[in-house]
């Protein structure tokens, strides 16, 4: 995080935890103020990196799982950098701006992320670096928050069109949803817009914007399930951040031989757990029809504001079907499966 903007959030009620806004004073009424009202939160604890030069779209497309031609200044895409085993290494969000391109993933995983990407630039005109303090990302959520974005950056907004990008001078506008924008402004800006922002939306931790992700099926890798799984595992195919038409990047050949001959086994779910122990990313699932074996593994989770922990959690599909998923232990809280916001196929 930026040491000039955490000490701004500070001097405004907040309490950081490990680069991480945790709450402005009462995470359990800002979880219940997410459901109902307009909210804000600081999203340092993404980071950014910035790809530039002549040959930055070529580089890109040669090693992500994601179309990046179909990128441009107005539509940003989810995506995954996989290993060569089609493994993910880390998911994100890919956006242009002018003649760059900015790809926000977890801040947990820049370094290593930059560091094994420069490793395939060679000679190829491409400057890679991490532009994390330099732009401030806040997220802002609930009915009339469009409304409250366009008057702040006197921009239009397309609300029916998932990842549109309105660009105003140097602040980006990242539509998620109808309700749910992403607004990227340089350091300087920041602490203007976020006073602007204050006045109509109410200022919440991370947890909450994380929860917002999860109830939207967005899987966020970790460095708790670096590795883990499939980019289909997780719906990256169903969110559009796989293209099968696209050529060659690393793990390209497993992730469609995976979808062109039927062998996935595992699929990402949204559910609940009723329990006020802690729920973390990489935490494995268990059901009786694979008696001692994992059955899955959690994605991410947040706490709910209905109580306990709302998940994305990637499941073997017999045990799916089989029903009772356990988490931990075999005697472990049930999953208490939930509707995701799109649709996938679970019969491959």
């Amino acid at each position: 995080m930026n040491p000039a903007w955490q000490t701004y959030l500070q001097n405004n009620r907040a309490v950081i935890e490990t680069d991480r806004v945790a709450h402005f004073g009462d995470i359990t009424a800002e979880l219940k103020h997410t459901q109902t009202e307009i909210i804000m939160a600081d999203l340092s604890h993404y980071g950014l990196i910035c790809f530039s030069g002549d040959d930055a779209q070529t580089f890109l497309q040669s090693q992500f799982s994601c179309d990046v031609k179909e990128i441009n200044p107005h539509k940003a895409q989810y995506g995954s950098y996989c290993s060569p085993k089609g493994r993910i290494l880390a998911s994100f969000l890919l956006w242009q701006k002018e003649n760059t391109f900015l790809m926000r993933l977890p801040s947990s995983l820049c370094a290593t992320i930059q560091k094994r990407l420069s490793m395939y630039v060679l000679r190829a005109k491409v400057r890679i670096t991490d532009c994390s303090q330099s732009w401030i990302r806040i997220g802002i959520a609930g009915q009339g928050a469009q409304r409250l974005a366009e008057e702040l950056s006197a921009a239009q907004l397309n609300p029916d069109s998932p990842l549109s990008v309105a660009q105003n001078g140097q602040t980006s506008i990242i539509c998620h949803a109808g309700n749910r924008f992403e607004l990227v402004t340089p350091i300087e800006n920041a602490p203007t817009l976020w006073e602007q922002l204050s006045q109509h939306a109410r200022p919440v931790g991370a947890a909450c914007w994380d929860w917002l992700e999860i109830q939207s099926g967005i899987p966020v890798i970790l460095p708790a399930t670096q590795e883990q799984f499939l980019p289909q595992m997780v719906n990256l195919d169903a969110i559009g951040g796989v293209s099968f038409r696209k050529g060659c990047y690393p793990g390209q050949e497993i992730v469609a031989r995976t979808q062109y001959l039927g062998k996935l086994k595992r699929r990402m779910f949204l559910a609940n757990i009723s329990t006020t122990s802690p729920v973390s990313a990489g935490d494995e699932l268990f059901s009786a029809d694979l008696i001692d074996q994992s059955s899955g593994r959690i994605v991410n989770a947040a706490p709910a504001p209905q109580g306990g922990f709302d998940v994305l959690a990637v499941i073997q599909q017999s045990s799916f079907e089989a029903g009772n998923i356990h988490w931990q232990t075999l005697d472990g809280p049930i999953l208490k499966i939930r509707s995701l916001p799109y649709s996938v196929d679970i019969s491959q």
